[in-house]
């Protein structure tokens, strides 16, 4: 008998629901034991019942074995959407970085609230200065932008922006051979980096991620010297490696860029920003010099505190 799951997204672009579609061939071979009994980017139709014959009160989300959701929690409707979802579903699995870390939403949790409203309604150059519009249906803020298990309990993580097909095809073929929890291996995007590491002083400031590498587009990534020893911030080190699935190269150093830090931290209780810091100058380089570094450095962990206003400078 098929397992039912529960597929829903919340603050999210559906690029995670891409990736379910990217699974290819070995999809087929899941769908067979799967009965998918909501999925919001197919048919969202929790407030007018499963057939859509009527328009509901409450919100109606169906029993299922398995949810899986993607994004992270940044208003009132999408915390009590997810708490319905969790009270639905034995197994909650938490799809993509926004939901596991915040993502990149939850930079804006580096302000408060009226300050975000502020910059959005009066300060944008492309905006007509106009008050916060508080009669206009739309579900209220939280007071931060959270990860989901920031929210309810989550038994499954698969990080990523967007997480590799691999990993879900993994997730779900353990959920439907019983197990209740799945994580990958606590490996940092170094581990599985091809690149040449001389141990040598990259020298001084750090370079802007735009800037060229230096490399000889006819050679293997095992003759391009390391993009951090090249004095080019990458944040392979506090990283957790599986951005390529099983191909293990990763994504961003097969294209000759640097690792944007998109899985998260390697491991829980982990800080990228400090530990990063400490990379930067093992290879004589000055982290004071990255631009915005607490941002860059925490790039898609908003979540967890890991961002948050700076109390404000005393005047000079």
């Amino acid at each position: 008998m098929p397992v039912k799951v529960v597929e829903d997204w919340l603050n999210a672009c559906s690029g995670c629901e891409i990736s379910i579609l990217n699974i290819g061939d070995p999809l087929l071979d899941l769908l067979p034991n799967l009965e998918f009994v909501h999925m919001t980017a197919l048919v969202d139709h929790k407030f007018y019942g499963q057939l859509g014959e009527k328009p509901v009160t409450e919100m109606e989300i169906p029993e299922a074995t398995v949810g899986i959701v993607s994004g992270g929690v940044r208003n009132e409707e999408q915390k009590h959407e997810l708490e319905q979802i969790r009270k639905h579903v034995k197994v909650l699995i938490a799809l993509g970085s926004c939901a596991t870390y915040g993502g990149i939403p939850a930079h804006a949790n580096m302000w408060k609230n009226d300050e975000v409203f502020e910059k959005i309604n009066r300060h944008c150059s492309s905006t007509t200065p106009a008050p916060d519009q508080q009669d206009l249906n739309v579900p209220p803020w939280i007071p931060t932008c959270t990860a989901v298990d920031e929210v309810v309990n989550v038994d499954i993580r698969i990080p990523g922006c967007p997480p590799h097909p691999d990993w879900i095809v993994e997730a779900l073929t353990a959920v439907l051979n019983g197990q209740t929890s799945w994580s990958l291996p606590e490996r940092s995007v170094c581990d599985t980096c091809p690149v040449i590491r001389e141990q040598k002083s990259g020298g001084g400031a750090v370079k802007r991620c735009f800037e060229n590498l230096e490399f000889n587009p006819e050679e293997g990534l095992d003759k391009m010297r390391c993009i951090n020893e090249q004095g080019v911030l990458c944040l392979g080190p506090v990283t957790l490696a599986g951005c390529a699935g099983k191909s293990g190269v990763p994504r961003c150093i097969q294209a000759r860029t640097p690792c944007r830090g998109c899985f998260g931290p390697i491991r829980k209780g982990a800080r990228p920003m400090v530990d990063m810091m400490g990379s930067l100058t093992s290879v004589g380089l000055d982290p004071k010099t990255v631009v915005d570094r607490r941002a860059i450095m925490n790039r898609y962990i908003g979540g967890h505190g890991f961002l948050t206003p700076l109390p404000a400078r005393p005047a000079r």
